[in-house]
C-alpha cells in the first residue's frame, strides 16, 4: 500500500482533532497568567523592595524562608507570635513545599532570597492560571468542547476573591486550594464516567479484569492524590469530602431507583479516599488528637470513615438487589444506618462527634460577634445585620451571578429525568458551595470555579439550541483557506450569531471588565506600615529570640521558655505578621485571631486578657492590668510596646468592642443640622485607643509616644473635632502619624513639695521624628503636707545603649508649675526605665 494512503492511527486521529482545544486552553491560560501579572509595579517596587500582598502571604513567606533555611524541617510551632503563648502552624505543608523545591532546583540547592521572593510572588500567579486547565475539562465532559472552551475563558477572567488571591504576590494557600479541589472533582468525575461507561463491577476487580477496572483505577488513583494535595494545601479540604460524601449518598438513591448498580461508584469511592488516607498520614501531629485545623488523626479518620461508607452503601444496596427489597427502603436504610454510626461515634469518640456536629455550623453558618468581623470570614449574604447581594455581584458579577443560579436549576430539571452522574456531581458541589459562600465570603474563590462551569454550561445548552454543533462541523468540512470563508458565511443563521453575541455580553464581558479592573494591585501593606515595622526591627532591643531558627513545640499545658530579655508587641491582630515579618518582633495577637482576648459567648463570661481587652479599656490603670495580665508572671508585662493607625482608632475601631460583646455607648447620635450622625462618645474617648492614637498619649504616665510615620488624611481630624466640643478644647484637628508606636515603660517619679492642697501642673512639648509637635501634661494636687509626685514617661536626655532609640521626645525639660513658680526639670533615660525617683 502507498504510505501516503495508509489510514491515520486512530490516536494520532484524536490528537490531530484536540489539538484545536488544547492551543485553545494553552492561550486562554497564558491571558489568565497576564492578568494576573498586571500589579507588576506595585509588588516589585522602585526601591527594590518585594511588597507581598496582606498579612498571610507575608506569614507564607515567613515559613518558606524558614524552611529553606532548616530544609527540610519545617516550622510547626512558632513562639515569634501570639507571645507569651506561641502559636501552632495550621497552614499545609504542601504550598510551601512546592515553592522550596523550585527555589531549591533553579537555585541549584542554594537559592538566594531575590529568587526566593521572585518565585514566591510568581507562584499565585501560576496555580490561578492552572485552574483553567481542570475547569476546561470539567466543562468538556459536562457539555462538550464548546462549554469547556467558555469555562476556561471564564474563569480566566473570574473577579473577586479567585482573581485577588492568585494575583502577583499574594502568596498564599487559598489559589492551590481552589486548584487541587477543582483537580480532584475533574479526576472524581472522570473516574465515575469511565467506571459507569465500562460497567465496572466489584467482581471484575476479584477477577482481575485489567480491561475494565485500570482506567477507572488511574482515575480513581489520581483523585485520591489531589484530595491528598487539597488536604495537604489547607487542613480545612473535608469541605470536598463532604461534597463527594453527598453527592454519593444522593448517587446510590438514584441508582437504585433505577434499578442500576452502583458499584463503579463504590469502587472509585473506596480507591480515592483509600490512596487519601495513605498519603496524608505521614503528615499527622498525634499531639494535636482530632482537630479540624491541624494535620491531625482527624483527617486520617474522615478519609477511613468515606471509605468505610462508601463500602457499607455499596453492600446495603447489593443486599436490596439480592433480596429483592423495595427500592422506597434504601434511603430510610442509609439514614438508619448514618444516625447509629453517630450515635457509635458519640460513644466511642466525643470529640470526633463534635467536630462532625459542629463543622456545618463552622462552615454553612453566619458568624456573630467578634468573628463576624474577619473579613473573609463574614456571610456573603449578610452586611451589617442586612441582606444583600453586592458582595456576589462584585465576586461573580451580577449575570454570572444569576447564570449560575439559572445553571443549578437547569441541571435540578436533568437529575429529576435522569440525570448523569456527572451532571449530579456537578449541581451537588455547587449548591455546597453556595451555602458555603452564605457562610463565609472567604470561600467566594470556590464557588466562582462553579459559576465560571455553570455559566458555560448554560453557555453551551444555548450554542445546543441553534444548533452550533452543525455549523462547526460544515466549517471543518468547508473551509480549507482563508478564501472558503465567505462560502461558508451563508450556512450562518442570525440567531447562531445573536446566541454568540449573547455569550460575549452576558458572560464574557462583564468577567472580563471586572478582571481589568480589579487586578490593578494592593496597597496592603502601605508603606506606612512598612517603614514602622521596619523602625522596630532596627531602633528597638532584640528580644533574644533566633529568627531563623525552628523551635520545639513546649510540653503539654506548659509555656515556651523565653529569654529574660524577649518582649511582645501589642496591636490589633490585622497586623500581626506585619510586626513579625517586617519587624522582626513578637505580637501578641495575629491573624490567626490569637491573643484577640475579650469573650466569645456571652457576655456574662469574664473578658479575657488580649488585644481587644487593652485597647478598649476605659483607663490608663484598666489597660495597663490588662497588659500585665496578658504574661502569666506577674514580674512581666505581656507587651513592651504597642502599634496603633488610623484604621484602629476610626473605621475599625468597633471590631474591638464586638470581640468583648460589649459595644454599646461608643458612638452616639448626634443632630448634625439635617439629620442624625452617628459620633464617637465619652466612651469611645475614654478608650485607650483613643487616648493613645487621637490624643498621642497626652497625660498617660507610663506609655510613651517613641515614633510616628507620616500623615495621611483619615476620619482622624474629624474626630478631634467631635473631640473639642465634647470637652472644650482645642487640640489641634489635624491627621497625625498613620502608624504610631508607644512604648509601656515603668516612668520616672518626679517628686517635690508645694503648699499644701494646691494644684501642681507639668508640662513638656514633644517632638516628634516628623517634625510635629504636641504638648505632654499632667495636673496632681500636693497632699496635706504639701508634697507631689507625678510618673512621666519621657526622658529628655535622649536614649542610651541597648535601649528604645526614639527619635520622639521632649523639645526641652519638663516645667512644674503651682501658684506663682515654675521650676524646670530634666528626667534620664535610665529613671525612665528603672521608675527612679527625680526630686524636683
Amino acid at each position: 500500500m502507498d504510505p501516503e494512503n495508509r489510514p491515520v492511527p486512530m490516536f494520532k486521529s484524536k490528537i490531530k482533532s484536540s489539538l484545536p482545544y488544547t492551543l485553545a486552553v494553552a492561550i486562554i491560560g497564558f491571558i489568565s497568567l497576564w492578568i494576573r501579572m498586571r500589579p507588576y509595579d506595585s509588588v516589585f517596587l522602585s526601591n527594590g523592595f518585594v511588597k507581598f500582598t496582606s498579612n498571610d502571604p507575608l506569614y507564607h513567606m515567613r515559613t518558606l524562608n524558614l524552611l529553606l533555611e532548616n530544609y527540610p524541617n519545617r516550622v510547626f510551632f512558632n513562639p515569634m507570635t501570639n507571645y507569651p503563648n506561641g502559636s501552632y502552624i495550621h497552614f499545609g505543608p504542601l504550598f510551601d513545599q512546592m515553592m522550596a523545591i523550585t527555589a531549591l532546583a533553579l537555585g541549584m540547592g542554594s537559592p538566594g532570597q531575590d529568587l526566593v521572593n521572585t518565585i514566591g510572588t510568581y507562584f499565585p500567579a501560576v496555580l490561578g492560571a492552572l485552574t483553567v486547565i481542570p475547569v476546561y475539562y470539567i466543562g468538556k465532559y459536562l457539555g462538550g468542547h464548546k462549554t469547556g472552551i467558555l469555562a476556561a475563558i471564564l474563569i480566566a477572567f473570574a473577579p473577586g476573591q479567585f482573581l485577588s488571591r492568585s494575583l502577583l504576590g499574594f502568596t498564599d494557600h487559598h489559589v492551590a486550594e481552589s486548584l487541587f479541589s477543582t483537580l480532584f472533582i475533574m479526576f472524581f468525575m472522570l473516574a465515575i464516567i469511565t467506571a459507569k461507561k465500562k460497567n465496572l463491577h466489584f467482581e471484575d476487580v476479584l477477577n482481575k479484569n485489567l480491561t475494565v477496572v485500570k482506567e477507572p483505577l488511574i482515575y480513581s488513583v489520581i483523585a485520591g492524590v489531589m484530595y491528598s494535595a487539597y488536604q495537604l494545601s489547607w487542613p480545612g479540604a473535608s469541605l470536598f469530602l463532604l461534597v463527594a460524601l453527598v453527592y454519593a449518598v444522593i448517587q446510590y438513591i438514584l441508582d437504585n431507583f433505577h434499578h442500576e448498580s452502583s458499584d463503579y461508584l463504590g469502587f472509585t469511592g473506596i480507591i480515592t479516599f483509600l490512596v487519601s488516607a495513605i498519603l496524608v498520614l505521614p503528615f499527622v501531629h498525634p499531639d494535636m488528637g482530632f482537630s479540624l485545623y491541624y494535620y491531625s488523626w482527624f483527617h486520617v479518620a474522615t478519609a477511613i470513615g468515606a471509605v468505610a461508607g462508601f463500602g457499607v452503601l455499596s453492600f446495603i444496596q447489593r443486599e436490596f438487589k439480592n433480596r429483592n427489597l423495595k427500592t422506597y427502603y434504601y434511603p430510610l436504610a442509609i439514614l438508619g444506618i448514618g444516625v447509629l454510626g453517630l450515635l457509635a461515634t458519640r460513644v466511642m469518640s466525643p470529640s470526633i462527634y463534635s467536630l462532625i456536629i459542629n463543622a456545618p455550623h463552622t462552615v454553612f453558618g453566619v458568624q456573630t460577634g467578634g468573628p463576624a468581623t474577619i473579613g473573609e470570614a463574614s456571610s456573603m449574604f449578610y452586611y451589617d445585620g442586612k441582606f444583600t447581594l453586592l458582595r456576589a455581584f462584585s465576586n461573580f458579577t451580577v449575570s454570572g451571578f444569576f447564570v449560575s443560579i439559572l445553571g443549578m436549576f437547569v441541571l435540578l430539571v436533568s437529575v429529576f429525568r435522569k440525570a448523569k452522574p456527572e451532571e449530579l456531581l456537578v449541581l451537588i458541589w455547587s449548591i455546597l458551595m453556595l451555602f458555603a459562600i452564605y457562610g463565609q465570603n472567604r470561600f467566594a474563590y470556590y464557588y466562582s470555579i462553579n459559576v465560571s462551569i455553570l455559566s458555560a454550561y448554560v453557555g453551551g445548552l444555548l450554542l445546543d439550541k441553534v444548533k452550533w454543533s452543525q455549523l462547526s462541523e460544515k466549517f471543518k468540512t468547508t473551509v480549507k483557506s482563508p478564501s472558503d470563508l465567505q462560502g461558508f458565511l451563508k450556512f450562518v443563521k442570525v440567531e447562531q450569531v445573536l446566541a454568540v453575541l449573547a455569550i460575549a455580553v452576558i458572560l464574557i464581558y462583564p468577567v472580563y471588565g471586572a478582571a481589568l479592573e480589579q487586578s490593578t494591585g494592593s496597597n496592603d501593606p502601605d508603606s506606612t506600615w512598612i517603614e514602622a515595622c521596619l523602625w522596630l526591627q532596627s531602633y528597638t532591643p532584640d528580644p533574644g529570640m533566633d529568627y531563623n531558627a525552628i523551635y520545639e513545640a513546649p510540653e503539654d499545658g506548659e509555656l515556651f521558655d523565653y529569654p529574660d530579655t524577649a518582649y511582645g508587641v501589642m496591636s490589633w491582630w490585622d497586623y500581626g505578621h506585619y510586626i513579625e515579618t517586617l519587624g522582626h518582633r513578637m505580637p501578641n495577637a495575629n491573624p490567626f485571631q490569637a491573643g484577640i482576648g475579650g469573650r466569645r459567648g456571652s457576655i456574662n463570661e469574664e473578658n479575657q486578657p488580649g488585644a481587644a481587652t487593652f485597647f478598649t479599656a476605659q483607663s490608663e490603670e484598666e489597660a495597663t492590668a490588662v497588659l500585665e495580665a496578658v504574661h502569666p508572671d506577674p514580674d512581666k508585662a505581656g507587651a513592651r510596646y504597642i502599634v496603633s493607625d488610623g484604621k484602629m482608632a476610626t473605621t475599625i475601631f468597633m471590631a474591638m468592642p464586638e470581640w468583648t460583646l460589649d459595644t454599646a455607648g461608643y458612638y452616639q447620635p448626634y443632630w448634625t443640622g439635617s439629620s442624625y450622625t452617628y459620633l464617637p462618645s465619652m466612651r469611645y474617648f475614654d478608650s485607650m485607643e483613643s487616648r493613645l492614637h487621637i490624643l498621642d498619649g497626652n497625660g498617660l504616665k507610663q506609655y510613651r509616644l517613641v515614633h510616628e510615620t507620616w500623615a495621611y488624611q483619615t476620619q482622624e481630624s474629624v474626630y478631634k473635632q467631635v473631640y473639642n466640643l465634647l470637652h472644650g478644647s482645642s487640640i489641634p484637628e489635624v491627621d497625625t502619624g498613620y502608624v504610631k508606636i508607644f512604648e509601656y515603660v515603668k516612668g520616672a517619679k518626679v517628686t517635690g513639695t508645694a503648699s499644701p492642697n494646691e494644684t501642681v501642673n507639668i508640662k513638656t512639648t514633644i517632638l516628634t521624628g516628623q517634625g510635629r509637635t504636641f504638648e505632654y501634661s499632667q495636673s496632681t494636687t500636693s497632699d496635706s503636707e504639701g508634697r507631689y509626685e507625678f510618673t512621666v514617661p519621657y526622658s529628655t536626655e535622649g536614649p542610651i545603649s541597648g535601649e528604645t532609640q526614639f527619635d520622639t521626645a521632649p523639645a526641652g525639660p519638663y516645667v512644674v508649675s503651682y501658684g506663682n513658680t515654675t521650676r524646670e526639670v530634666r528626667v534620664n533615660e535610665e529613671a525612665v526605665l528603672k521608675g527612679e525617683e527625680v526630686k524636683v
